[in-house]
């Protein structure tokens, strides 16, 4: 294949403009922000999952709760209206002494119930205070997630904007270094980790970095000057400059 110069010296633009483009879309793969939105994703479910459990915990408590209070409550009512009952002497002797045994066993049953109320209702404190404590957990992870996406929505942001304009001039520089060049461009490239074409620089290849043999000096000082050039340790197209050492 044969290319005059100019296009082979724009093809090293064209290398500088994918080189740039390939670091930009890494570095858009890679931002910190991800790995750490990734995490704590993880963190917020395994989080909102505990605190599904505690709120139904808490609802569970709760409502032993409300039936404690129901069942004291209702136990006092009874020993209120034998009470009273009692107070107004109505009744037969009998009547009167059965009430007063009723009104020591519902004594003794409010009591027992009473400690029943209040084991519940600690309980039911300590499920509020976990409930509470997870929620100020969520809380503080979710505004780190939002802040974090913030973050990355900003610097995405700003790499797609650079992208754009280091991508702008590259349908023009490849019409400048012809149809049959940048096809055997993309292919090398394709297939040697993103470099296609690289300068020959004080005799070495900018490709894979090696300095090249004296038979293979020659054979390029005898090149002529529009003759595409490959390296022959990584087959890249190598592109003389006024660096290149020959």
């Amino acid at each position: 294949m044969r290319a005059d110069s100019s296009r082979q010296q724009r093809l090293l633009d064209l290398q500088a403009i994918d080189t740039r483009l390939d670091q930009l879309a890494h570095a858009r793969r890679t931002l910190p922000q991800l790995a750490e939105l990734e995490d704590l994703g993880g963190k917020a479910r395994l989080l909102e999952d505990q605190l599904v459990r505690s709120r139904t915990e808490l609802g569970d408590v709760q409502r032993e709760v409300a039936k404690a209070e129901a069942d004291v409550q209702l136990v006092r009512d009874r020993a209120a209206r034998d009470q009273a009952r009692l107070d107004s002497g109505t009744g037969t002797a009998k009547d009167l002494q059965a009430l007063q045994h009723e009104i020591v066993s519902l004594a003794r049953r409010q009591g027992e119930l009473e400690e029943v109320e209040l084991e519940v209702m600690e309980r039911a404190e300590a499920a509020e205070h976990d409930v509470a404590e997870l929620e100020r957990g969520m809380g503080e992870l979710t505004a780190r997630i939002t802040a974090l996406e913030t973050a990355r929505d900003r610097e995405t942001a700003r790499l797609d904007d650079e992208a754009r304009h280091v991508a702008a001039p590259r349908d023009t520089v490849a019409a400048e270094v012809g149809e049959d060049l940048v096809t055997l461009y993309e292919k090398i490239r394709k297939s040697s980790g993103g470099t296609g074409a690289a300068a020959l620089h004080q005799r070495r290849c900018g490709g894979c970095r090696l300095e090249l043999n004296p038979v293979e000096i020659q054979r390029l000082r005898a090149a002529d000057e529009d003759e595409v050039l490959r390296c022959e340790e990584c087959n890249r197209i190598l592109v003389r400059t006024p660096e290149s050492g020959l």
